[in-house]
């Protein structure tokens, strides 16, 4: 599938900017120096939304480096070329603009929200340019955030539901990057020269997509583009590690004293793009996604009264993400609940949803859908994704009818393909 993914993307390149045909016009094309842009037109508002987004998560973090990618992201608008921490707030302000953005597993993303009116404009990308190209990563700057992102994992330490979430990738992921989590020690350890040299490699243009929406024409979108494309580094494309390897499920018990048992249970599932991703997606939204509509919920909290909320999701990443139950439940309840929730995913892989439960849940998933498309953020988020992802740009257009078509034995299918019992992990905190 990612082979094919790479041919449709490589179709829909050399169209050079065709619109998705219905829907959400997405219009895609590549800067000259590679960098590939998404760009939707969005008129209703004088403003315009651009996410620069880099391969750069916590996935690429060094060996024994962890924490690198976040701490990096996080000093990244704190003060860029001529331009102090404060100065940029000023000038953002004076503008009514915004930046924002993040880092996760995959990528690093760095946002502008602006007004188009040429006086805004131009400014506010201006700025942005800055930041992306020229961050100062003034000593005082790192030294201050470093101090804070320790006192915050060193916080986390003593929360039940943060030990849980570390220990459970870790025990997922042993011998993947997906598995390394900051520490303390390891972000104390990180110096500005890592920073300086971590932006220098990823921060590239040809490991950078660019999705713009807003008030605009394409020869305007294409313009801002290729400027902000243009201010950085050519660079190279980050290389992937090898894909997580399959390990044999375990049981991890980790004493806290806690009143209340938080469990987490989980394998690697899928990566973005899978085609059995909406099968799975239909199928969990019954499983445990539906919330008090949900097999999980009505068993474990509605009958047996063993937890406030269970849930259970797939998150698809650039190589496969996890599928995750998740609940607390009382200190003495912590094993009954376990086998329960185990027991309710053995019966689901095995028999699937009925005909009412499917037909609730593709209700549901394509009647809520267009609530996921009605600002310009949400779409900048999804267009962002799709970009990000190289998924197909009429991803959003074919949702909906792609929920409709899944069938019952999709389901049991795709379940049996990807949720194997002695593949699960169990990590539980505060159990006994």
């Amino acid at each position: 599938m990612k082979r094919l993914l790479t041919v449709v993307f490589a179709f829909f390149t050399l169209l050079a900017g065709q619109p998705a045909v219905a829907g959400v016009a997405i219009e895609h094309w590549q800067t000259a120096g590679g960098t590939r842009v998404y760009f939707v037109a969005s008129r209703a508002l004088p403003m315009l939304d651009v996410q620069v987004d880099f391969a750069a998560g916590s996935m690429f973090d060094p060996p024994g480096k962890s924490g690198l990618a976040a701490l990096t992201r996080g000093t990244l608008d704190l003060g860029a070329g001529d331009l102090d921490e404060t100065a940029i707030a000023e000038q953002l302000a004076d503008l009514g603009a915004q930046l924002g953005g993040g880092a996760d597993t995959d990528r690093a993303s760095v946002s502008l929200r602006t007004l188009t009116a040429a006086d805004k404009l131009a400014p506010a990308l201006a700025i942005l340019g800055r930041v992306l190209a020229s961050p100062r990563f003034a000593d005082e700057i790192f030294a201050r955030e470093q101090t804070r992102t320790v006192s915050a994992l060193k916080e986390a330490q003593t929360r039940p539901d943060s030990i849980a979430g570390k220990a459970f990738w870790e025990a997922l992921y042993p011998k993947h990057p997906y598995g390394r989590q900051a520490s303390p020690e390891s972000v104390a350890g990180l110096s500005r020269a890592d920073a300086r040299a971590f932006h220098a490699q990823y921060y590239v243009a040809a490991n950078a997509t660019i999705t713009l929406v807003g008030d605009l024409d394409r020869a305007s979108a294409e313009r801002i583009a290729g400027e902000l494309a243009a201010a950085l580094p050519t660079g190279s494309a980050a290389v992937l590690p090898a894909p997580p390897v399959a390990v044999k499920g375990s049981q991890k018990n980790i004493a806290h004293p806690a009143s209340q048992a938080h469990v987490q249970i989980g394998l690697p599932a899928i990566e973005r793009g899978h085609p059995d991703f909406f099968p799975l997606v239909v199928g969990n939204y019954t499983l445990g996604g539906g919330g008090f509509v949900s097999r999980l919920m009505k068993e474990v909290r509605d009958k047996r009264g063993y937890a406030y909320s269970v849930y259970s999701y797939f998150a698809p990443l650039k190589q496969p993400g996890p599928f995750q139950i998740g609940l607390q439940t009382k200190r003495s309840q912590a094993r009954d609940a376990i086998k329960l929730a185990r027991g309710i995913l053995d019966d689901f892989v095995k028999n699937g949803p009925s005909a009412e439960e499917l037909a609730a849940a593709k209700a549901n998933l394509t009647g809520s859908f267009p609530l996921r498309l009605d600002s310009n953020r949400k779409l900048l988020d999804n267009a962002a994704v799709i970009g990000f992802y190289g998924l197909p740009l009429d991803y959003l257009d074919t949702y909906q009818a792609r929920v409709a078509a899944v069938t019952v034995d999709d389901v049991k299918k795709a379940f049996s393909r990807h949720i194997r019992g002695d593949y699960l992990t169990t990590v539980t905190v505060a159990g006994e």
